[in-house]
């Protein structure tokens, strides 16, 4: 037949691409996609070199894999943020969102974060193509709270940014949070904290501008 029907994966072989990527993951998040290689996926993984070029052509498709599986993940967050709900309410969501995100998933944090850090140079086009459209979508949702007096008037964009930056120094700077609240868990102290500032920077009454 000259259109062959292409076979399902195995429950073996789907088994294995999960196993090399989890494995990745904990390699590329802790040595960046430089300081990664093949030898260090495959031994994390417990499998041959051989045997993860079956499955992949080479580490740049490994870390691009992991990367657009992410980007859906990352973006479900603000995707949530409603509308037609309450704003404060709406955003505090968020901020638990994002807070939550990185206690369980600190790996992925990183992952998305070295990338970033190296010039976005495998996730441009998914910047482009996915996180700007949602990010003007939200910053004028807020904009219009604000304008009808629902929020404080603050920059749309920096506070998302303040958002981003405040939830997920949790996982990005981990080991530093852990050596500075000596093995203490932060998420319960980090929630009430970030609900709080936030609350108080967004109610309505309080004004930040630029100097």
């Amino acid at each position: 037949m000259a259109d062959q029907i292409q076979k399902k994966p195995s429950r073996i072989q789907q088994r294995n691409r999960r196993r090399i990527l989890d494995a990745a993951l904990d390699v590329f998040s802790a040595h960046g996609f430089r300081g990664a290689t093949l030898d260090q996926i495959a031994e994390q993984a417990g499998l041959s070199k051989p045997n993860i070029l079956y499955y992949f052509d080479g580490k740049e498709e490994i870390h691009v894999t992991l990367l657009s599986q992410l980007m859906e993940t990352w973006l479900d967050p603000l995707i949530e943020l409603d509308p037609e709900g309450d704003p404060l309410t709406e955003l505090l969501a968020y901020v638990q969102r994002k807070l939550d995100m990185s206690r369980d998933l600190p790996r992925e944090s990183r992952l998305f974060a070295n990338e970033i850090l190296q010039g976005a140079p495998r996730m441009d086009p998914h910047l482009r193509s996915d996180l700007k459209p949602l990010f003007d979508d939200r910053c004028g949702v807020i904009q219009a709270w604000m304008d009808a007096g629902q929020l404080a008037q603050v920059d749309p964009r920096h506070l998302i940014f303040s958002i981003w930056a405040t939830t997920q120094h949790y996982a990005d700077f981990q080991a530093q949070i852990e050596v500075l609240l000596e093995g203490q868990e932060p998420t319960d102290a980090a929630s009430q904290f970030l609900q709080t500032m936030f609350r108080n920077v967004l109610t309505p009454g309080q004004t930040i501008t630029p100097t």
